[in-house]
């Protein structure tokens, strides 16, 4: 019975099921509705287990905000960055396939912490926003709704948003992105020049792996050894990046699986890869926006 249960509550966790499904399947499992609902609540949050950076953090200016897509639809987002005066360089931070979380958020102030200014777009704001899914498993349902070129028209709005802010260094945007995002992340770097970096998380290859010619920024890239559907792919865009000539830098972390990065997730949290990777996402940042 152990072993049906961790495998329940790593399916929610992933959110390959949603919170009632899970009580219910702990229902059968132990007899027990008091048990389920407590294994749930307890021992699977769907967000953050503790942020690194305090949302109230008096050196950062936080919160929500809006800025419009290319074809004029409101886009919501969270902002934070560094109190005090001048211009800085900023960063579009991508979340993954549940939507705009509390994790998305931390890892934005993280990056204003060290001098950026961080914007976190929802994707899902076209369906009403990340809040307004009831659980994982339908954010993930959202999420498959969103296709390359709304993508595209929410990137571009938030890029051109950083722009026009007298705190941001127009000429120094960088885009980061995790798991689904990490795939959306190579895609705006295809189709907008106005990006001076890229950092990608175990994400996808192109469509077309020719759509990389379009790529003007250096791109830096992460992957788990353990995630094989992705990092399979991974030689057939080395050889597309050298075909055309792009900046690529990459590593493979051994025993890492998929989202090995986030905080959250105990199941594929991988404490050595995530510091040593985040390190050298810092390092290119500073490189290609910092200077």
């Amino acid at each position: 019975m152990a072993e049906e249960i961790k495998q329940v509550l790593q399916e929610y966790r992933e959110g390959k099921i949603s919170r009632r499904e899970f009580i219910h399947r702990t229902l059968v499992l132990t007899g027990s509705l008091a048990a389920a609902t407590t294994l749930v609540d307890a021992l699977a949050p769907t967000t953050s287990y503790a942020n690194l950076v305090d949302p109230n953090d008096p050196a950062l200016i936080s919160s929500d905000i809006k800025y419009s897509s290319t074809d004029g639809v409101s886009i919501g987002a969270y902002l934070t960055r560094p109190t005090g005066e001048g211009r800085l360089p900023a960063v579009v931070v991508l979340h993954e396939n549940r939507g705009l979380v509390d994790h998305i958020r931390d890892v934005a102030r993280r990056l204003a912490k060290v001098g950026y200014v961080a914007l976190a777009p929802d994707l899902l704001s076209r369906q009403g926003g990340t809040g307004a899914f009831a659980s994982p498993a339908e954010a993930i349902e959202g999420i498959r709704k969103v296709d390359e070129e709304v993508v595209t028209k929410d990137l571009t709005g938030a890029i051109n948003y950083l722009k026009g802010q007298n705190y941001v260094r127009a000429n120094k945007i960088g885009v980061v992105g995790f798991c689904w995002s990490g795939g959306q992340a190579t895609l705006i770097l295809t189709r907008n020049r106005d990006l001076a970096a890229g950092v990608v998380y175990y994400g996808r290859n192109p469509n077309d792996l020719d759509d990389v010619k379009n790529i003007s920024a250096p791109v830096l890239a992460s992957y788990g050894e353990k995630d094989e559907r992705i990092t399979a792919k991974v030689p057939e865009l080395v050889e597309a990046m050298k075909k055309h000539g792009k900046s690529f830098e990459y590593k493979i972390y051994p025993g890492a699986q998929h989202a090995f990065n986030n905080d959250t997730n105990p199941q594929r949290y991988n404490p050595e890869a995530a510091k040593d990777a985040w390190s050298r996402t810092l390092e290119f940042l500073k490189k290609h926006l910092q200077s």
